[in-house]
């Protein structure tokens, strides 16, 4: 390193990082925690028109410029459960939506639910991040800057819906990929996510959430019996950005109906904060060793710099 020396750099990251935690403790578990943005933009689902195209999925790979999927975006067979049992696909590094068909008991016709991160209103993501990696925009989107991420994975626990994957494409840079609402293209320009514009069945309406709800309890009421009477996305965990209509109900498509209405913290915040300020220093602790291992592939280590090794000393 030049102009500093390992100790000192070690020293300083420590320091931030813990400066860093006491910041997100507060925010996260305070009087006035995180409320989200319940005025940001949305999208809701209608599963009563997808016809698994997986239109949706090839812009989506287009417009974030991922590798291309191992069986072409019009090969059927992903949904064969014949290959992948009770483990349906999930998004990951390659793939940031997926659609996957179930087959309720009730309905004569199978259902495609398309997977994406739903951007949580109150991110359980964000909250559980001590190096801030993840924003929560006011347009509604939940992003993630790699730059900063020492890929600890809390987000991946923390995250109600299972969304966040891990890239294993790199051994050195972590990196969690995501959904991101196509926010740097799109959305702060006021216009929808790619998945929204490609869809040919009209499946998915962009605008803001609360608009969103009234046309969704809209829908509900003038066509009695088709669909479930429920929003899922409206108060799940704290409610969601991307939210669904169905005809089956929605444990039978996937979904998990028992978390609730607050959002994540909520409920692990009186716990948090009892825990002693000690443990909430090792994330300092790993941020530091982390940053220097990143370092090691740009600089010499410290046999090659002796004026290290003296300052070291002192």
């Amino acid at each position: 390193m030049q102009g500093i020396s390992r100790r000192r750099f070690l020293a300083a990251s420590l320091a931030g990082g813990a400066a860093t935690t006491l910041t997100l403790t507060k925010k996260a578990w305070g009087a006035g925690s995180f409320e989200g943005y319940p005025e940001g933009m949305g999208v809701l689902v209608d599963l009563t028109r997808c016809v698994g195209c997986r239109s949706c999925e090839a812009a989506c790979n287009q417009e974030q410029n991922l590798p291309e999927p191992a069986l072409p975006f019009d090969d059927s067979s992903v949904f064969d459960q014949r290959f992948h049992g009770d483990q349906r696909r999930r998004p990951d590094e390659n793939a940031y939506t997926v659609v996957n068909r179930y087959d309720p008991a009730q309905l004569d016709k199978p259902v495609y639910r398309k997977v994406q991160c739903n951007h949580c209103n109150e991110p359980a993501c964000l909250t559980s991040c001590f190096v801030n990696a993840y924003t929560k925009t006011k347009e509604g989107a939940v992003t993630y800057n790699d730059k900063v991420c020492v890929g600890c994975r809390n987000c991946m626990i923390a995250c109600p819906f299972q969304i966040p994957a891990y890239s294993y494409s790199s051994a050195i840079d972590p990196m969690v990929k995501k959904c991101i609402f196509c926010y740097d293209t799109r959305l702060k320009n006021g216009l929808p996510p790619a998945c929204v514009e490609s869809c040919p069945q009209g499946v998915m309406t962009f605008g803001h959430r609360k608009e969103l709800i009234k046309i969704g309890n809209e829908r509900i009421k003038m066509n009695s019996g088709r669909y479930i009477d429920h929003i899922y996305g409206e108060h799940e965990v704290g409610g969601t950005s991307w939210m669904y209509l169905a005809a089956a109900p929605f444990e039978e498509l996937g979904f998990d109906t028992t978390m609730g209405k607050e959002p994540i913290i909520s409920n692990v915040k009186e716990f948090l904060g009892t825990v002693p300020m000690v443990l909430a220093i090792w994330p300092a602790l790993f941020t530091g060793f982390h940053l220097l291992a990143k370092k090691k592939d740009h600089h010499e280590d410290d046999h090659g710099h002796p004026e290290e090794q003296e300052e070291d000393k002192k």
